[in-house]
């Protein structure tokens, strides 16, 4: 008895609804206020106009605000709540929006190159701590031979300020401890590039008067979530013959890698991949005179890491 009673209510209901639609009936008009004894009459405040003379489909006026709008204090709930609390009030909204400082490390590539009769190890990684716009840098990069013998490493300290919405302009010292001792003076440029290459390119300047240059670029494909492939390229020049390091002037060093990460966490990430790199110009008819090989393919292991 419950169940029927339930279903004719429920059919009464939706009756009047499926037979508006049914006969394609317009809308029922809402409903006219309560009109209580004894108040005066509501009026409807709508009654008589033409609603058919309103464009309500004609654009915005296009036109400055009024120049009243100008006239008034630049911050005027100081005359409510009191200069010095605004002023602080104003400051710690500027830290919640862009003024905070915060750090990162960054293990960019910590490998080991695995290759025919020449087995190295590589470092690359920077830190850094400030803000949106100015900030310290400080970065190392350097390899060496399995045997432990380190042929190349040097430590780059920078001030960054951020010169656009995707690049930082770095400027500081450089300072090389192997194959000889050496200080730099850099100029640089970081950031994200079109279709999302990252690059980092510099130009050094030493306490011998050596002009050096060197860029780099790499991509994240991701694969999945976890599974990111990336391409790498990076090259060398210098302005000028370099007896003592065995450079030669114009190009000096190609490399072009792929590696495939495996991110067990964002901040922990194992590596393989491949490394192709080749002595270019007269740098390598140095390397080819002192014996050595001018170009040579490693297998990469490697990590990378952040914190």
């Amino acid at each position: 008895m419950i169940c029927h009673a339930c279903l004719i209510a429920a059919i009464s209901l939706a009756a009047p609804a499926a037979a508006q639609q049914a006969l394609d009936l317009p809308p029922p008009p809402p409903p006219r206020p309560l009109q209580l004894p004894g108040a005066p009459p509501i009026v409807d405040p709508h009654a008589g106009m033409d609603h058919g003379e309103m464009d309500h489909g004609a654009p915005a006026p296009n036109i400055p605000p009024p120049a009243q709008a100008f006239e008034g204090p630049l911050h005027a709930a100081d005359a409510i709540w009191g200069v010095e609390q605004m002023a602080r009030a104003r400051a710690q909204s500027r830290v919640h929006h862009g003024a905070m400082t915060t750090g990162m490390i960054l293990l960019e590539r910590l490998e080991a190159r695995l290759s025919r009769g020449h087995d190295a190890y590589l470092w690359d990684a920077q830190g850094w701590y400030g803000g949106d716009i100015d900030r310290f840098v400080l970065k190392s990069e350097g390899k060496g031979e399995v045997d432990g013998r380190i042929e190349d490493a040097d430590v780059q300290a920078l001030w960054s300020r951020a010169i656009g919405p995707f690049f930082d302009l770095q400027a500081g010292v450089k300072l090389d401890f192997e194959p000889q001792t050496r200080s730099h003076f850099a100029l640089g440029v970081r950031g994200l590039a079109p279709y999302m290459w990252h690059v980092d390119g510099a130009i050094y300047l030493s306490d011998r008067g050596d002009v050096t240059t060197k860029a780099k670029a790499e991509y994240d494909q991701k694969i999945t979530q976890s599974l990111i492939l990336q391409p790498r390229v990076e090259l060398e020049l210098a302005a000028q013959d370099i007896p003592e390091r065995g450079v030669g002037a114009g190009l000096v060093k190609a490399e072009a890698g792929l590696r495939l990460r495996y991110e067990i966490i964002r901040e922990f990430a194992p590596y393989v991949g491949v490394e192709y790199e080749a002595k270019l110009g007269e740098t390598a008819d140095i390397a080819r005179a002192l014996g050595e090989d001018s170009d040579g393919l490693a297998l990469v292991l490697g990590l990378r890491a952040w914190f």
